[in-house]
């Protein structure tokens, strides 16, 4: 308890170093969000059907290991694949926060998942953008998918007698940059790599972090999309272009003002 609360206390100086790190961002005028290799976040969870491919493209496999969306503008992309699809990275629950009063686990619960997805800009705990974290904040959240067979059904700790529920909805948590030689997904080749057959559209490179020179770039940027709003690239759709499936989007609009000319 002493050692989490230390941690905790030593939040504010993480911060201020994060928004160091911001600022020198925000002088190259990039949009996203560059981040420490270690820090604090929020934690959410949402729910990632079996064999689902996210946004990442990532092999349907790797649904079968713990994977998380990151925060958009730290993913770095509004659509499809960013620049930290594959990381992988340590989580730890360390407390709650809008629970009354706050909860502090008596056990320590980390988890390592691979990022696979994206946790869009209009989700509550997902808002943070540059030099404006979420209104914990921080500038991260992992949407951790969750519930999964593997994490454990009681990786949230929770005292129901005394707060009359279990899920806290939102944890702070302390996260770190890992290889993905630590993912619970490393001894199954097949968790690696993307699903096939959807051409340029994914990205999900092994292992980024111990090999930068793998790490995807912005579908966004690259396709001239907004940074903070996009529609998403259905996985389904993937034979599509980009701006067709726009064109799909807004045709019924422009019937329906082709009508009212009429």
């Amino acid at each position: 308890m002493g050692t989490l609360r230390g941690l905790w206390n030593r939040f504010p100086t993480a911060l201020s170093l994060f928004a160091v790190v911001s600022s020198l961002v925000r002088a190259n005028n990039s949009p996203w969000i560059q981040y420490p290799d270690t820090g604090f976040a929020t934690m959410t969870h949402y729910d990632l059907p079996l064999d689902f491919i996210a946004s990442c493209g990532c092999s349907t496999e790797s649904t079968h290991f713990p994977t998380a969306a990151m925060s958009q503008m730290a993913y770095g992309s509004s659509s499809a694949y960013g620049a930290s699809c594959g990381r992988c990275f340590n989580l730890t629950l360390l407390n709650t926060f809008l629970s009354t009063p706050p909860f502090f686990p008596n056990v320590t619960n980390s988890v390592v998942v691979k990022v696979t997805d994206k946790c869009p800009v209009s989700a509550h705990w997902c808002s943070a953008m540059q030099g404006k974290p979420n209104q914990a904040g921080v500038f991260l959240n992992f949407d951790l998918a969750w519930p999964s067979s593997s994490i454990p059904d009681d990786f949230f700790p929770s005292d129901a007698s005394l707060y009359g529920y279990t899920d806290f909805g939102v944890w702070n948590i302390s996260y770190a940059s890992v290889p993905c030689s630590s993912w619970g997904g490393q001894s199954n080749i097949t968790s690696f790599g993307v699903a096939p057959n959807l051409g340029d559209s994914v990205c999900c490179p092994t292992d980024p972090f111990t090999d930068p020179n793998t790490t995807c770039p912005s579908f966004s940027d690259l396709n001239g999309i907004s940074p903070t709003s996009a529609p998403a690239v259905p996985s389904s759709a993937s034979s599509l272009s980009y701006s067709s499936y726009t064109f799909l989007l807004i045709y019924p609009i422009l019937l329906g003002l082709y009508q009212l000319s009429l």
